[in-house]
C-alpha cells in the first residue's frame, strides 16, 4: 500500500498552483459567453477553465504519481461511475479544479482549487490552494492541519470552541436536500445565531476549520467537494458525520455532511436541524 509524505503534499500543492496561475487566473474576469456552459441543472456550471485546468493537474499527476487514479469533477462528468470506484482503488487523488465555479463564472472572487488524497478507502491528505490569497490549507492524517503562505511559512488550524446553540453559525448548504429534511432544516436555521452560503466549500472549509464558523452543511456529497476539506477539518479538531450518524465516505454521494467543533456539537445541531 503507498504511502503519502508532507513532500508529496508540497508536490500536490505545486500542481494546484501550477493551475491556477496558468489556466485560472489568466481567464478570470475574461470569460466570453461561449466559455460558460451547464452541466446536471441551470446552476451546475462548468467553463473552459475548469476543463483546461483539470487537464493540467491531470497531466502533472500522471507524472509525478502515476499509481494514483485521479477523480476529478469534470472527468466524472464524463464518466458518471468513477466516483463509486475511490473506495476500491489503493491510490486516488480528488481533484476538484475550480470549487466555485458559479462565482468564478460570474466574476466574484472566491474559489479555490482543491485535491485529496485516498489510500486504501481512507483519506490521507488534503489540500486546498486559495489562488488570490495564494495559500493553502493542508491537511496529512495523523500529522494536523496547517495554513502556508507562499514563502512555506504555517500556522495550524484549529476549530472554533463549542458554544450554546443561539451563539453557532457556519455555512449551510440546505438547498440540495431532498424534501422533508430540505423544508425542515431551512424553517429551524433562525435557532442559530447565524447561516451563510459562500456557493464554495473550499472557503466553507478553510473557514470552519480555522475557527471562523462553528459548523458546515453539506446535502450534495461529491468527493472532489469534501475528501480534502473533511481530513482538514477533522485534523483541525472538528467532529462531522453524516446526519444519520455515519461516517464519512468518499466514495459514497448521498446523504448528507454536517461537521461541528465535537461530537456534543454535532449531536446538538443535528437534533436542532433535522429533528
Amino acid at each position: 500500500m503507498p504511502t503519502f509524505t508532507r513532500a508529496d503534499l508540497a508536490d500536490l500543492g505545486a500542481i494546484l498552483r501550477e493551475a491556477a496561475d496558468v489556466e485560472i487566473l489568466p481567464r478570470f474576469r475574461r470569460l466570453e459567453t461561449a466559455d460558460v456552459s451547464t452541466k446536471a441543472g441551470p446552476h451546475d456550471l462548468v467553463t473552459i477553465a475548469d476543463q483546461a485546468a483539470e487537464r493540467l493537474i491531470a497531466a502533472r499527476l500522471a507524472d509525478r504519481f502515476p499509481a494514483a487514479l485521479m477523480v476529478g469533477e469534470e472527468s466524472a462528468a464524463l464518466d458518471p461511475d468513477l466516483p463509486a470506484r475511490l473506495g476500491g482503488s489503493d491510490f486516488a487523488i480528488t481533484v476538484d479544479p475550480i470549487d466555485g465555479t458559479f462565482n468564478y463564472a460570474n466574476g466574484v472572487p472566491l474559489f479555490g482549487v482543491m485535491a485529496g488524497v485516498v489510500i486504501g478507502g481512507r483519506i490521507v491528505a488534503g489540500a486546498i490552494y486559495d489562488p488570490f490569497g495564494r495559500d493553502f490549507a493542508y491537511a496529512l492524517a495523523g500529522g494536523g492541519a496547517w495554513f502556508e503562505d507562499e514563502s512555506g511559512r504555517t500556522r495550524p488550524m484549529r476549530v472554533a470552541a463549542p458554544a450554546e446553540l443561539g451563539l453557532m453559525h457556519g455555512a449551510l448548504s440546505w438547498n440540495y436536500l431532498s424534501e422533508p429534511q430540505r423544508s425542515r432544516v431551512a424553517a429551524r436555521m433562525p435557532r442559530l445565531w447565524g447561516s451563510y452560503g459562500y456557493r464554495c466549500a473550499a472557503h466553507e472549509y478553510r473557514l470552519i476549520a480555522s475557527g471562523g464558523g462553528h459548523l458546515a452543511l453539506y446535502g450534495k456529497l461529491m468527493p472532489w467537494d469534501h475528501v480534502p476539506g473533511w481530513l482538514i477539518h477533522q485534523e483541525a479538531g472538528g467532529y462531522s458525520a453524516t446526519a444519520d450518524g455515519r461516517p464519512y465516505d468518499p466514495a459514497r454521494t448521498d446523504g448528507s455532511l454536517l461537521l461541528a467543533p465535537d461530537e456534543a456539537s454535532w449531536r446538538l445541531v443535528r437534533d436542532t436541524l433535522f429533528g
